[in-house]
């Protein structure tokens, strides 16, 4: 019991009758921007620099990225690209992503605005959904808190799942990108199946049923 309090005490678990729960298992759970960032660094670099191989040297599309930690790296990334080739358009709603990109070099950055939820830095409320309607981006890439076989995407606030919604529903092609943690992970809302998933790209390959629905939905799996 006096390890269940500390464990609590730490915010690793929560407390339920009879035992205790991990809190990353939590349908509301959710860390800040700082706390994600620090987490899993190496893993979401090498997930972006995997997600943007569906890029090619000469695209010179239009590319949504989604508000969260590992779409801010692909947004490094890309703000990288060198010079010389076609510009992207990118849009987002995360003002952590359009800072990281004003100035870049190589693409035209629109920022979509709304109401700024503090802890993720994004734009959210019907300003914001309506606006991601209006859009027909070639490519999105999204960030999801769980992914599992019955569940689909999920995340634990409504209006994040809103907003990633309607992203989903304006692309063409849809990015899932995510670390491993995430697999079998079920939030408090779903914003998408798999079947709304054209790639998923994550730091290693999903196993047992995942794996499964992910393959009978289509989905492609890209590791680094």
């Amino acid at each position: 019991r006096r390890d269940l309090d500390q464990l609590e005490t730490r915010g690793l678990v929560r407390r339920v009758h009879g035992g205790a729960v991990a809190h990353s298992r939590v349908s509301t759970a959710e860390r800040s921007l700082t706390e994600r960032a620090s987490r899993r660094s190496d893993a979401k670099l090498a997930i972006a620099r995997r997600a943007v191989d569906a890029l090619s040297a000469d695209f010179e599309g239009s590319v949504y990225l989604d508000a969260g930690t590992t779409t801010a790296e692909i947004a490094t990334l890309l703000a990288q690209r060198p010079a010389g080739l076609p510009p992207i358009e990118v849009v987002t709603h995360s003002m952590t992503i359009a800072h990281l990109l004003a100035g870049a070099s190589g693409l035209n950055l629109t920022a979509i605005g709304g109401r700024v939820r503090g802890l993720t830095a994004a734009a959210v409320g019907a300003q914001t959904v309506d606006a991601i309607s209006r859009l027909r981006p070639d490519l999105a890439f999204i960030g999801t808190n769980g992914v599992s076989a019955s569940f689909g995407l999920s995340t634990p606030d409504p209006d994040e799942a809103a907003v990633k919604r309607a992203v989903i529903a304006a692309a063409r092609r849809t990015i899932v990108a995510c670390d491993a943690e995430k697999f079998d992970a079920e939030l408090l809302i779903s914003f998408g199946g798999l079947d709304d998933v054209d790639i998923l790209v994550a730091d290693a390959a999903p196993s047992g049923e995942l794996s499964a629905a992910l393959a009978d939905a289509d989905a492609e799996v890209w590791t680094p």
